[in-house]
């Protein structure tokens, strides 16, 4: 494939793509990470201080609070916000509170552009650079491959306009790696900066990217044995030791970046202070979900089944195609394939350890890889040339973009079609196995507290004025949509069916009683609120 026509169709992918972004987010109301880091971030910017919600880096959210302060919106002048601006630094601030505030005050939806507007420009930027890198590593056809399996992964639609620090983080770590291996390419002081740049902005989105240090040092290593161009073995690489001189030189740079970014605090080591809060706000009495079952413990298959599940199945199949054709070609330089497959299994093997059992958001590190493997398995059937290749390929391409479509705009509640399959078949649909994630999943798998303003337009189509029993999951209130109703939560939902209209969030009917799953919902809107109309019938007059 030509690469020049390659890129057009991958731009042409990637604007559709951001006007996707656009129209979804517009449908949606606020996740329950949301309004933390907006004001977080918009506390950053106004007052050029770091210090509400430590517990995650300042990159992303101080772009969402440049946004915000360029928008013109105001940041409120009042107890609660110069306690956040100017109080000690600890986690527990009231930064949902103010977030909420500044949502409401401004206006939901005005607020939410121009919060989420900076998080939908970085997500652009994945497709483009899968496409670029792809191209040297992967070759065009396989790269065009990855940037189509991107672009339509209903997990990175999903995720790719909120205001949080997952998505970000996945397209630091291409951009940085994709930086690392054009030094290995050349070698220059350019490549030394670059790459320090890179990695001090990927440890700024998320505390997590650390992880990516230790995989620098393995692919440096690496290199020296097998460099990316075998012809300059001999003075590319150099020494072991000028390979550690210019990853020290890259971390001292690194070091300079999060000091700008953190604004250049006090403390040298304010980084390693807030990498100590990691998950300090996180209940330690939560009990991690998986098919039905609850522990205080990790699952240790929790996050390979999440993936399994929350994968379409086509991309599965194309990546493990691409694995297997990629650890099968001795034509592929050997670093080229410890770079498409040392980062995600770290990825992997750390959200297997550390992560909560709460989400694939812990694996959207790994994503990238796995669409250019997907990207390699593409390229691997057409390069059979045989019908049933070309036939293999449509078909999963078409099924691709079934799972786009079939779940728009409720991408953040989809599960494949295994998830029914396995459980319930009758329930599976266009937007595959969606039906059945409760059963499987929790948390923001199936619902964020994003329905919201769907939930609005239900009522007032289905039950304008009818008083609504509403158990939610999130963390910005329904009634700034105008939705008139009386909060339930867990030990109403136990106490079993009572006359009367529900609204329960898909993650207390996968945590509730049994009767959630087992009553046939009236409507289930956005994929993540089921409607329960318990009320009782009138029986109509008979007829004279």
């Amino acid at each position: 494939m030509d690469k020049q026509v390659g890129f057009l169709v991958a731009l042409a992918l990637t604007i559709g793509f951001v006007a996707y972004c656009f129209d979804a987010s517009g449908r949606k109301s606020p996740t329950s990470d949301e309004p933390p880091h907006l004001a977080a971030g918009f506390s950053y910017v106004d007052a050029g201080v770091i210090r509400a919600n430590p517990q995650h880096p300042p990159l992303l959210k101080e772009l969402c609070g440049l946004s915000l302060r360029l928008s013109g919106i105001r940041w409120p002048d009042n107890a609660e916000t110069r306690l956040l601006t100017t109080g000690p630094l600890i986690v527990g601030q009231p930064e949902w509170a103010i977030g909420n505030a500044i949502i409401t005050g401004g206006g939901p939806d005005r607020v939410m552009f121009w919060a989420r507007l900076p998080f939908i420009l970085v997500a652009a930027l994945l497709p483009l650079l899968l496409y670029a890198w792809g191209c040297q590593t992967v070759g065009p056809t396989a790269a065009l491959g990855a940037v189509f399996l991107c672009v339509l992964d209903p997990t990175f639609l999903a995720h790719a306009y909120l205001v949080t620090t997952d998505v970000g983080a996945a397209v630091f770590t291409v951009l940085y790696l994709v930086a690392l291996w054009n030094y290995l390419r050349h070698h220059s002081l350019k490549g030394v900066v670059l790459c320090g740049l890179c990695l001090g902005a990927l440890l700024c989105t998320k505390f997590s990217t650390p992880l990516m240090v230790g995989v620098t040092v393995v692919l440096l290593l690496v290199a020296q044995r097998w460099p990316i161009d075998a012809a300059h073995a001999a003075d590319e690489g150099g020494s072991v030791v000028s390979c550690l001189g210019a990853f020290a030189a890259m971390c001292g740079l690194a070091y300079v970046t999060i000091q700008a970014v953190y604004l250049f605090p006090r403390d040298p080591f304010v980084y390693l202070e807030g990498l100590r809060t990691v998950n300090a706000d996180h209940n330690p009495n939560y009990l991690a979900f998986l098919a039905g079952a609850q522990t205080a413990a990790r699952y240790p298959s929790y996050f390979l089944v999440t993936y399994l599940l929350k994968e379409p199945l086509p991309a599965i199949v194309l990546a493990a195609i691409g694995l297997l054709a990629l650890l099968g070609n001795a034509r592929v330089r050997p670093l080229t394939k410890w770079f498409l497959i040392l980062p995600p299994a770290v990825v992997f093997v750390g959200a297997t350890i550390w992560a909560a059992n709460v989400g694939i958001r812990y694996l959207f590190s790994a994503l990238p890889f796995a669409y250019l493997l997907g990207g390699v398995g593409i390229a691997t059937l057409l390069a059979r040339r045989t019908v049933w290749a070309y036939a293999t390929t449509l078909l999963l391409c078409a099924w691709m973009v079934l799972a786009a479509v079939g779940i728009h705009p409720d991408h953040l509640s989809y599960f494949n079609e295994a998830a029914c399959v396995l459980r319930q078949p009758g329930l599976l649909g266009m937007d595959g196995g969606s039906r059945c994630g409760v059963f499987w999943l929790d948390d923001h798998n199936v619902d964020w507290g994003q329905g919201f303003k769907q939930l609005k337009e239900w009522l007032d189509a289905h039950a304008r004025g009818a008083h609504v029993w509403l158990g939610f999951f999130g963390s910005y209130p329904p009634d700034a949509y105008g939705i008139e109703y009386e909060r339930i939560g867990m030990p109403e939902l136990l106490q079993g069916p009572m006359p009367g209209l529900y609204a329960v969030s898909a993650h207390l009917v996968a945590r509730g009683p049994e009767w959630l799953r087992g009553v046939p919902p009236t409507a289930i809107v956005g994929h993540a609120l089921y409607v329960y109309d318990l009320r009782p019938r009138i029986p109509a007059a008979p007829s004279p």
